[in-house]
């Protein structure tokens, strides 16, 4: 075995660098590469897009081909007018930015006057104070007196002076010059929409087969996984494409109606631009907002128009993200919002404003990989929403370090959903059952064993209802003493309600017993199910099985008989404690032979199988949660005011 050991961290770093230098090629294959891949990648975009289109068509009778050239002819025609129209209000407000300078000026003027004239004019009464008081600096002398500070043309109305280079007349260009300008500047886009085009063109019409094709290069012998990756990949997709373009293209409709209502020019542009910008989540659309605010200032003297366009794209905004989009989609692309936007920036230094376009798909294609491939795991980690530990998960490293106030706030948004039983056998009873496995292998030491426990007792009193806050205040110094979690919590009640946690003249058949077989886990499981019960107003009782066999050798006049109607007996280790169970049920039995005794057996931690379960014939049921336990108690009690004290 020693020989081995040295091997391991050198096959581990071999395959680090292995991975680092992957990725290094695919990030280098993407940038030098962008000019193939951007087409080929938008055209596959494209085609998740027409897709159902294309189905619709065939759908009416249409064959294969005709239904993909009637759907890339729509976009082509769509795509086209939505270009002119754009370039046609470019050009527009180009043309129009030199009637706004005045209006320019003058507010920049006003903001510098508003701004650094206040500046000024302090820094020179602070000056006339200085000198007042001899503390100011020397005059200056009269050969050495500072010029005066003269503003820029650019904050003045005057005119800038002419400079010697611009006297000079520019030469006409010919028309065959002017020609080759215009071919080359547009040269490059219109290959771009070719390209993208054709490739979308060949995707739609050979769809099926690529799929086919996909699936079988990646997926091998392994057709289930791939199938379900590529199902799961193009459901996300075409849902985020046809819901994102629909509430974008609304939005952008809204915004150009709002503009031209409150009369800001060139509104389709604005509502083009902000449709198109919205694709980037979080910071498109507030882009826009900011270009659109700074047009609307210089196009009105005054400052109303900027504050209507202000509001104009908060109200919009907030009804669209806070109403529509919940209720329509649910926000469910997958990704955290730290990834969409580091996977902005990235996408967009990688590819420009086609990649800053394609960033939420793009990344969404990873997190979707990462999902189905298990070597790309790391890539759903990093950039999916899903947590990256589970809910017992997090309940443990909180206690860890003692952050109740999380633990509590996360608790009682899953109690708004789910009831208390529920949250302790979802969440709290396995964080609990990954303590016991650290603490069993001395993973933790002291001051995590005293954190965890303060915390979990924090925890399980702020969830009570019948603990008041004071009451909690008011006994926290005893939690840190050596009795165990669920010791600690009865304490408190028999601090408050006596020994028996309650009075002993009751009526007859209220009173639920809740005893564990002695371990830590155990008291503590009797001690949830106590809190679950009284919570449903049952008169339960936390009692010991020391506790059970000590109440008929004491003195009780006042006990009512026949108050117990039923008996938990709480085990979170049911094999091991298979004996003392069994001698269990027959002390309870003796003792109250009228009394349901229910057998609340847990599931082995970290145990996949299904544990087999103690066989008693005095056992009237066997529940395997504290929620089924309550269902019982709620049967049997079915108001739960017969139980109340």
């Amino acid at each position: 075995m020693s020989s081995q050991d040295p091997v391991l961290p050198v096959a581990s770093a071999s395959q680090r660098a292995v991975v680092i230098i992957a990725a290094a090629c695919v990030l280098a294959l993407l940038y030098f590469g962008r000019e193939v891949l951007v087409p080929i990648v938008l055209a596959l975009f494209l085609s998740l897009l027409m897709a159902p289109w294309v189905r619709l068509y065939r759908r009416i009778g249409l064959g294969h081909t005709t239904s993909v050239l009637i759907a890339v002819v729509a976009l082509v025609v769509v795509v086209s007018g939505l270009a002119t129209m754009m370039g046609t209000q470019v050009v527009h407000v180009a043309r129009s930015l030199p009637q706004y300078e005045v209006t320019i000026r003058t507010k920049v003027q006003s903001l510098r006057e508003e701004t650094l004239g206040r500046l000024d004019l302090l820094q020179g009464e602070l000056g006339k104070v200085m000198d007042n008081t001899g503390q100011g600096t020397a005059p200056a002398q009269a050969g050495t007196a500072a010029s005066p500070f003269v503003a820029p043309p650019y904050l003045t109305n005057a005119p800038a002076e002419s400079k010697a280079a611009q006297s000079s007349t520019k030469v006409p260009s010919t028309p065959i010059g002017l020609v080759t300008r215009l071919l080359s500047t547009a040269w490059v886009p219109v290959e771009t929409a070719g390209i993208v085009l054709v490739v979308l063109i060949f995707v739609l019409l050979e769809h099926e087969s690529l799929r086919d094709r996909f699936i079988r290069l990646a997926g091998g012998t392994d057709l289930r996984a791939t199938t379900a990756a590529i199902n799961d990949a193009g459901e996300r997709l075409s849902r985020f494409f046809i819901s994102t373009f629909s509430v974008n293209f609304s939005v952008g409709v809204a915004i150009w109606l709002g503009l031209t209502v409150i009369g800001v020019p060139s509104a389709p542009l604005w509502g083009a631009l902000t449709a198109a910008l919205r694709f980037v989540p979080y910071i498109g659309v507030w882009m826009v907002a900011a270009l659109v605010c700074l047009f609307a200032a210089a196009v009105s003297p005054g400052w109303s128009l900027l504050v209507m366009t202000v509001v104009l794209y908060l109200v919009v905004e907030i009804v669209v993200s806070q109403l529509i989009e919940p209720f329509l989609y649910g926000h469910t692309t997958g990704l955290s919002p730290l990834a969409v936007v580091v996977a902005a920036i990235f996408w967009s230094w990688l590819w420009g404003p086609v990649g800053l376009l394609m960033s939420t798909p793009l990344t969404l294609c990873l997190v979707v990989a990462g999902r189905h491939v298990k070597a790309l795991d790391l890539l759903n980690i990093l950039l999916g929403d899903a947590p990256a530990l589970t809910m017992p998960q997090r309940v443990y490293q909180r206690a860890l370090s003692g952050d109740a106030g999380e633990i509590i706030s996360e608790a009682r948004e899953l109690l708004k959903r789910k009831s208390f039983a529920a949250y302790c056998d979802a969440v709290l009873l396995p964080a609990l059952q990954l303590a016991r496995v650290d603490l069993t292998a001395g993973a933790i030491n002291a001051a995590q064993q005293t954190s965890v426990k303060r915390t979990i007792v924090t925890v399980v009193e702020a969830l009570d209802s019948h603990e008041s806050k004071w009451t909690r205040w008011r006994r926290r110094a005893s939690v840190l003493d050596g009795t165990s979690i669920g010791r600690s919590l009865r304490q408190h009640r028999e601090d408050a309600f006596g020994r028996w946690q309650g009075p002993l003249t009751v009526p007859a058949g209220s009173v639920v017993l809740c005893l564990g077989l002695g371990s830590v886990a155990d008291d503590l499981a009797t001690e949830l199910l106590t809190r679950i019960l009284r919570d449903l107003h049952i008169d339960a009782r936390h009692l010991s099985i020391e506790d059970f066999t000590s109440f008929d050798d004491e003195p009780h006049p006042d006990a009512t008989p026949d108050a117990v109607s039923m008996v938990y007996l709480v085990s979170t280790l049911p094999i091991v404690e298979r004996g003392v169970f069994g001698d269990a049920v027959g002390t309870v039995r003796s003792s109250i032979p009228e009394a349901c005794i229910v057998g609340v057996l847990f599931s082995e931690p970290l145990v996949t199988t299904e544990a087999e379960l103690p066989v008693n014939a005095d056992v009237n049921e066997v529940v395997r949660s504290l929620e089924q336990a309550a269902q019982q108690a709620i049967a049997r009690f079915p108001s739960g005011s017969a139980a109340a004290a």
